[in-house]
């Protein structure tokens, strides 16, 4: 089962692609899509949108998972990331089908990798290291990101929709 993970944003959208077997977890790829701050936020969503679509054309993936948004204090920077993230949303579903999409919240991904829900950043970075026997991590942070989002799903799929792995 290939997996593409997403953990969306406005400047920075990371990705990660893995391949679940019966042998384990690989990574396939992993890095980011940019947009640069001197574009409009039209210019920029149609970036994320052509990167998304770029991407699910290369890997195929056979499930996307999202990390869901979560925000403290900066809501006008929320809406834009938000904004972004339901291009990413859009892409997916006219590629995918809703069947194949799957949105993980922060606290389950930690509890996923970790075992702890409130798991420090740099706790989920060596995880994805661990998990996917990478000599370092995965550099930038939102390309780690990605990778956890997909490792989430790889360890939560089979509970959710009852598929064997190939």
């Amino acid at each position: 089962m290939i997996i593409m993970g997403i953990d969306p944003g406005l400047a920075i959208v990371g990705f990660g692609v893995i391949e679940k077997t019966r042998q384990g977890i690989r990574v396939i790829d992993y890095g980011v899509i940019n947009t640069p701050k001197d574009h409009t936020l039209p210019e920029r969503l149609v970036e994320i949108y052509q990167g998304m679509n770029a991407l699910i054309e290369k890997y195929k993936p056979d499930h996307i998972a999202m990390e869901e948004l979560f925000f403290n204090t900066n809501i006008t920077t929320g809406i834009t990331v938000a904004e972004a993230r339901g291009v990413a949303l859009c892409c997916c579903m006219q590629k995918m089908g809703k069947e194949r999409l799957y949105e993980y919240t922060p606290l389950q991904i930690k509890q996923a990798l970790t075992g702890y829900g409130r798991a420090e950043k740099q706790q989920i970075q060596y995880m994805v290291k661990t998990i996917l026997r990478l000599k370092a991590v995965p550099k930038p942070d939102d390309a780690a990101d990605g990778l956890a989002v997909a490792i989430c799903h790889a360890q939560t799929s089979l509970i959710l929709s009852g598929t064997d792995i190939k």
